[in-house]
Formats: C-alpha cells, sequence, structure tokens
C-alpha cells in the first residue's frame, strides 16, 4: 500500500497540523516480538475473548512477550503529575541499582561538605591551620563536596521522575566529581611524600606572612621558625625572651599528618567513585523496560484514527476503479468483519490463534 499523506481534518491530523499517528506509513510487526494470543476477561459476566495481549512494563522481559507498550502506560509516558495510577508501581534491578550508588554517592558528597565547612567555620582542633597552610586542597575539596551534592540531587530527581535527561546530565557530572575528587588527593600526596620539609620551609618564608605565622604560633603554642629570633611574628605569647619551642618541629609533624589523612580519605572514595560512574552509565537508559526493547514508538502506533484513514483511503482507491457501488460495499463489509466499533486498540501479536485478524490488515495492505 503506498504512503498516505493526510489532509488537516482527517482523524490523524490534529488542528495544529500534527500527525496523531504516523502508523499508515509503514508496516509495525518489526517492532513487536512474537508472542502467543492471550486471553482476557472483559466486563463482568461477559465471556472472555482472544485478543492480543498488550505487552511492555515489568513482563516486558518474560518469553514470547509483547514488547509494545500501552497508552496508559507508565513507563513509556514517564510519570504525569495528577494523573491516577493503575495498580502498584514496581522498580526493575537497573533502577535499583543506580539508586543504590546514588545513595551511597549522596552519602560521602554530603560528608565531604559538613566536614570542609566545618573546617572553614573553625570548629575543629587546629583547624585554622589547615585555613593557612593548605589552602588551596581546602578549597578544591569544598568545590568537589558541593559539586558532588548538586550532582546527586540531580540524580534523585533522574532516578525518581524516571527521565533520562537529568540522568544524562549525571552521569557527565560524575566525572567532573570524579576529576575534583582526586585532584586534592594528588596536592597532598604529592606535597608529603616529596620533601615536605623544604615544601614548609619555603611556605613559611614566602606564603604565609606576618598573620599566618602568628596563627600557626597561637595554635601550636611556637614562637618563630626555629627560636623567637628568627622569622617570628611579635604577640603576647612570643617575644625576643619566650621560653616557647620553635614551630618547625611541631608543623612539619601537623603537615605530615593531615595530609597522610587527606589523600587516604580522598583515594579511598576513588573506587566508590567509579563504581557510581559504572553504575550510571549502565543504567540511566535502563530505569524502565521501554529503552532497546524493538518498541514501536507511539507516534507510529496503530490506532482506530489511523485504521480510519487506511480504510478511507483504500475506499478512495476502490471507488476509482471500480465505481462508488462496489467501493461502499467492500467498505461496509470490511468494517463489518473487522469489528472496528468493537475492537479494542491492542497491538496483534504474531501467532497462530492472531491470523484471524491481521490476514484482513495484510489483505488491506496488499491490494
Amino acid at each position: 500500500m503506498s504512503s498516505i499523506t493526510a489532509q488537516v481534518g482527517t482523524p490523524l491530523v490534529d488542528a495544529k497540523s500534527v500527525p496523531s499517528s504516523l502508523s499508515v506509513n509503514y508496516v509495525p510487526s518489526k517492532f513487536s516480538s512474537i508472542g502467543g494470543l492471550k486471553h482476557r476477561k472483559g466486563a463482568k459476566g461477559a465471556d472472555p475473548i482472544p485478543i492480543p495481549k498488550r505487552g511492555g512494563g515489568r513482563d516486558a522481559f518474560r518469553a514470547n512477550e509483547s514488547r509494545m507498550a500501552g497508552d496508559d502506560d507508565d513507563d513509556e509516558d514517564g510519570l504525569v503529575l495528577g494523573a491516577p495510577r493503575k495498580g502498584r508501581g514496581r522498580w526493575n534491578r537497573f533502577k535499583w541499582v543506580i539508586f543504590t550508588c546514588n545513595l551511597v554517592f549522596s552519602v560521602y558528597s554530603l560528608t565531604g561538605l559538613i566536614a570542609t565547612l566545618l573546617i572553614h567555620f573553625n570548629v575543629y582542633e587546629h583547624a585554622d591551620i589547615i585555613r593557612v597552610g593548605n589552602q588551596p586542597e581546602l578549597i578544591v575539596s569544598t568545590l568537589a563536596a558541593v559539586l558532588a551534592v548538586i550532582t546527586s540531587l540531580i540524580g534523585w530527581s533522574g532516578i525518581l521522575l524516571n527521565n533520562r535527561t537529568f540522568l544524562a546530565v549525571y552521569s557527565f557530572l560524575l566525572w567532573v566529581c570524579f576529576a575534583l575528587l582526586v585532584t586534592p588527593g594528588y596536592i597532598t600526596y604529592k606535597k608529603r611524600t616529596f620533601n615536605l620539609e623544604g615544601k614548609v620551609n619555603a611556605q613559611w618564608s614566602r606564603d604565609l606572612g606576618l598573620d599566618g605565622r602568628l596563627r600557626v604560633q597561637n595554635q601550636l603554642s611556637c614562637c618563630g621558625y626555629f627560636n623567637p629570633f628568627i622569622e617570628a611574628t611579635i604577640s603576647q605569647t612570643c617575644y625576643a625572651r619566650s621560653l616557647l619551642p620553635g614551630c618547625k618541629g611541631p608543623y612539619i609533624e601537623f603537615e605530615r599528618v593531615v595530609l597522610e589523612r587527606w589523600y587516604t580519605v580522598v583515594f579511598s572514595l576513588v573506587p566508590f567513585q567509579l563504581i557510581v560512574m559504572v553504575a550510571a552509565l549502565l543504567c540511566s537508559n535502563h530505569i524502565t523496560y521501554r529503552f532497546g526493547k524493538r518498541m514501536m514508538p507511539k507516534a507510529y502506533r496503530l490506532n482506530m484514527n489511523s485504521m480510519a484513514v487506511i480504510m478511507d483511503n483504500y475506499a478512495n482507491q476502490l471507488a476509482e476503479q471500480y465505481g462508488n457501488d462496489v467501493a461502499s460495499e467492500v467498505l461496509a463489509r470490511s468494517r463489518s468483519n473487522l469489528q472496528l466499533d468493537a475492537m479494542p486498540t491492542m497491538p496483534y501479536s504474531n501467532s497462530q490463534q492472531s491470523t484471524a485478524y491481521t490476514g484482513k490488515y495484510d489483505q488491506l495492505r496488499n491490494k
């Protein structure tokens, strides 16, 4: 059957000239798998009639199951706020995996954000030394924690709303979070492992300044670098005859402990971050069973409106060849045999029992 160009005002085209179905343009049999004809009960007290079963949902992975989703299938149409739901929804295994991974990701990202904020607010003991002597690492760690929390919120939005666009952004931001996560770990590991004493010497002499030295002296109860006469900041406790020791030994020991704990925590989170990234890549498109299951797009599903257009076009071809009387008789007989007024709008499975219905469509298509 040749392609049909629908006109405005026909059942196939709405007032905005947007086709409601494109199923009249090609054969949709390749979009559904082979499945047996199912028996469904109609109204109460009525005899069950053999009609094809519409597939999709949580049964989409069963053997010989039709892959075409229904009009009210939540997995296909997404979450519609305010719309009534039928039955109790279930999450598939992919959604549970990405839910669990994002839960773990949210826990350690929120923990990291709280820890960095407490350091900024000088809550921990000697936190002021970290704010002075480890400022680059602290800033990068704070940015990583903030971005990780935002990314986890985007992930929750995509998971709970079945929104693959949010999950695509979520998967991309996880890589950015991974880069920001390992950066402070690399900085702290390199600083502690390679000539820590030389780096601390240069920092005390060039980078800290008078205010930074004073804050370190107050926190560690020391005076000067080697003694009160060498690179000291005068205060009420640090002066020429002060008995306080120099700050070099306590400061280097403090940096050694803090830096080791810092990169240990960061690198211990790397395996979890990699698992979350891989899970997001593999599961973000499978939070429902709609992706990759050879299902017909909704715009191409055969419905009663598109079937009416097909029958109307067929009648026009018959009228051109045999006259209006013959066309009217054949069209009326076809509608009666196909039971277009009573037939439910469901996809047709390829089986031996369904040939009584699909054969008539094949005859229409091959004319």
